[in-house]
Parts: structure tokens; C-alpha cells; sequence
């Protein structure tokens, strides 16, 4: 089995974020919204890849601001799709832009993302993949599993032995608030 916190510490493109992001709760909504993307990005292609293209990715998609992202028309698509500096998926770019429109929608009943994530919490793998599939677009097993290990909402984003797994922790990790025996193996998916 292979664990991201193997080859991540001391690398320059992993380091920070293994160290300072992955595994760690969130709440605000441009940030879960940008994992969110970077993961339907990452779709069939290496993590290595989206990290390295995340700071163009980030100025493709104005900073990941949900309501700039939920307004974008047909001249924004067609400009996304001719910028190397992204991931040039129609489908992938479809389900970003329509995904924000769902993002922005949760403030009403849910206050935002993190509200709307705090309300089905806790939840098994298998579960939360249905939600996010009813929910959103481009939102398989493994992007929902990735998404929700990467914002504490289910373990296995480092390995026990990982001095970050104790700092998630600390940091109010949501699934360990719930317990580790409340997960089955299905639920705790190697990371990146």
C-alpha cells in the first residue's frame, strides 16, 4: 500500500500541501470548492500534474470565487477550454462550472458547502459517492473519496505514523470525531 505522506514530505511540489492542507477541516467555501475542482481535474491523470498546474488553474478559474465561477457564460467555457494552463476537458470544465451554481445554492439552506457537508456528516464512502453523485457533476468514487479524506471528512489522508495524522486531529478533524470504528476498510482508501 502506497500512502501520499511516502513520498510527499520533502517534495517541492507536495510538501505543503500534504503538510498544511491535506486531511485538515475546512470551512471556508472557496477553498473546499477549489479542492473540490482540483479533484475533477485530476480525473485519470497524476496528483503530481494538478499540483503543479494548481497556480494556473486558480487564475484560469478567478481564485475558485464561487460566484465568479457560477456566472461564467459560453464566452468563459470557450476561454477555459484554449488555456494551457488547465486541464482542457469539456467535461471536466461542464461540471466546475455547474458545480458552482450547486455550491452557491447550499447558502440558503445550508449556510454554504461546509454547512451542507456538516449536515451529512457522518456518512460511509458508499453513501456520501451517492449524495455527491445526486448533487453534483463528475463525482465518481474515487474524487469523492479523495475530496472528503483531503477535508477530514473520512480518514485515511495520512498514515497513523505521519506526524500530520496527529495535527488533523488536533485541528478537529471530522470523522474522528465520529470514530474510526464507525468507518469499514471500503471507507479509509489509500491516499493520492
Amino acid at each position: 500500500m502506497s500512502w501520499y505522506c511516502d513520498y510527499a514530505p520533502g517534495n517541492p511540489v507536495h510538501e505543503g500541501y500534504h503538510d498544511r492542507e491535506y486531511g485538515f477541516p475546512k470551512t471556508d467555501e472557496r477553498d473546499l470548492f477549489e479542492l473540490l475542482c482540483l479533484e475533477i481535474m485530476q480525473a485519470g491523470l497524476s496528483w503530481d500534474l494538478i499540483m503543479k498546474r494548481r497556480a494556473g488553474m486558480r487564475a484560469a478559474f478567478d481564485a475558485f470565487r464561487v460566484d465568479r465561477v457560477a456566472a461564467y457564460g459560453e464566452t468563459d467555457r470557450t476561454r477555459l477550454l484554449a488555456d494551457p494552463r488547465i486541464i482542457r476537458n469539456r467535461l471536466k470544465v461542464n461540471a466546475i462550472l455547474h458545480n458552482a451554481g450547486i455550491v452557491r445554492s447550499m447558502r440558503g439552506e445550508f449556510g454554504g458547502f461546509a454547512g451542507w457537508l456538516d449536515a451529512h456528516h457522518p456518512r460511509r464512502h458508499a453513501e456520501w459517492v451517492r449524495l455527491f453523485k445526486k448533487t453534483f457533476r463528475f463525482t465518481g468514487p474515487e474524487i469523492v473519496n479523495e475530496f472528503l479524506m483531503c477535508t477530514g471528512h473520512l480518514p485515511g489522508a495520512h498514515r497513523e505514523t505521519c506526524p500530520v495524522h496527529a495535527r488533523t486531529l488536533a485541528a478537529g478533524a471530522a470523522w474522528a470525531a465520529v470514530g474510526a470504528g464507525f468507518f469499514t476498510s471500503a471507507d479509509t482508501a489509500t491516499a493520492p
